[in-house]
């Protein structure tokens, strides 16, 4: 126990990886809570920024209550249309206006900074969303809370306090499955997709591991320009299992299978496919913290934190940065330790304190079986003594687009 209350003890549990049954989920980007997601995001960097270079330091802000509503669409082969579009409303608080030294108030345009990183969002992983006919992006910022912004500090430079009480959490190492899931959605949204652009940005993967099985099912959105007919989509799918078959070579000896849009019914016509590369399109609403956790994944065999990270502010905001920094002392501690299979990192904050000094950070600890707890907590001790030290690094690489949070 340190002055910044930093506790080291043994897990009550195994190591995840020798669970008999694990269970893992990651929603790609293009899934509608990811989109809310990564649309909070971008406008909460873009916010942030534009706080920077007009006054000098971030003001109150926050974005992470965006919402999708679906809309409806007619996709066919060779191409369809939507009949009804996205509808996607920004929804939070930001600082509007700021008064300088010479008492001269000066506006800030929140809400067409706002719109235009929606757009910009959209622009860039959305390539078959056509943003003037087939999504309306909505922006509803009210005024930020002038209480609340004097938690931020007067000169921009001294450690905030806690906006709220509440906690983050973080894990490491990822086990196989973990890496797995993850590794697979990354890989069909990227390198997959510049080579099979019929693959849409709506990518979910669910991995479940039985003992030394390992099973993904992949639900994958085909775009409808990119595909002539049912034997164009068969082969999609066919090259998805066959280079998901290939990925796992990477990360696993394990037995892997990969079951790829299995509610397709081909008998009767019945296939994944859209006209813009989500579910979005077809019934399937949004929302910001409804999808993958700071880590990129949902992971029910670990302990886990319930806040949207995405869209809040990252000085202060401890929904967004104990769960970042939770996971990255995880791994941090990971790396430099050696005897440490499992490990699971919560910072608790209490509202008006330093966010240097959590109310506990508490670190729970499986090691290898030659390696005691006494042997590793001083040493874990000191990187998270050191982490907190430099908490408000994590702002700027937030700022940055450094740390994703979905």
């Amino acid at each position: 126990m340190t002055e910044r209350n930093i506790r080291v003890q043994t897990l009550d549990r195994g190591a995840v990886e020798d669970e008999a049954v694990e269970i893992v989920e990651r929603k790609g980007i293009g899934h509608p809570d990811s989109i809310c997601d990564g649309i909070a995001e971008r406008v909460s960097r873009e916010l942030a920024q534009t706080y920077l270079d007009r006054v000098g330091k971030v003001l109150h802000y926050n974005t992470d209550e965006t919402q999708l509503v679906a809309g409806n669409a007619a996709p066919a082969y060779g191409g369809g249309e939507v009949v009804e579009p996205i509808y996607i409303l920004i929804v939070g608080r930001a600082t509007k206006y700021y008064v300088d030294d010479d008492g001269v108030e000066h506006h800030i345009p929140v809400d067409s900074i706002a719109l235009e990183a929606a757009r910009d969002y959209l622009r860039e992983h959305f390539p078959d969303l056509d943003l003037e006919t087939d999504v309306i992006v909505d922006v509803k910022l009210g005024e930020g809370s002038g209480d609340l912004q004097d938690v931020f500090g007067e000169d921009g430079k001294q450690v905030p306090m806690a906006n709220d009480t509440s906690f983050g959490v973080g894990h490491a190492p990822l086990t196989e499955t973990e890496t797995l899931v993850l590794e697979t959605e990354r890989y069909l949204n990227r390198a997959f997709h510049d080579d099979h652009p019929g693959i849409g940005q709506d990518v979910k993967v669910m991995g479940k591991r039985e003992g030394d099985q390992i099973d993904l099912t992949v639900a994958a959105a085909a775009v409808d320009a990119y595909i002539d007919g049912l034997d164009d989509y068969e082969a999609l799918v066919g090259d998805i299992q066959s280079a998901v078959l290939d990925l796992a070579d990477e990360y696993t000896t394990r037995d892997v299978s990969v079951h790829v849009n299995t509610a397709d019914d081909y008998e009767d016509g019945s296939i994944y496919l859209t006209t813009t590369g989500t579910s979005a399109e077809q019934g399937d609403d949004g929302s910001v913290g409804r999808g993958n956790r700071a880590n990129g994944l949902i992971t029910p065999n670990r302990s886990m934190s319930m806040e949207a990270t995405s869209g809040k502010n990252p000085v202060n905001h401890i929904g967004k940065i104990y769960n970042l920094l939770s996971t990255e002392i995880a791994h941090s501690v990971v790396d430099e330790v050696e005897g440490i299979r499992d490990l699971r990192v919560r910072l608790l904050s209490q509202i008006g304190r330093p966010i240097d000094e959590p109310h506990v950070a508490d670190v729970h600890v499986v090691t290898d079986d030659d390696t005691a707890i006494a042997d590793v907590e001083a040493d874990i001790q000191a990187i998270v003594d050191d982490e907190l030290a430099n908490v408000t690094d994590i702002t700027q690489r937030v700022i940055d687009g450094e740390l994703s949070t979905f």
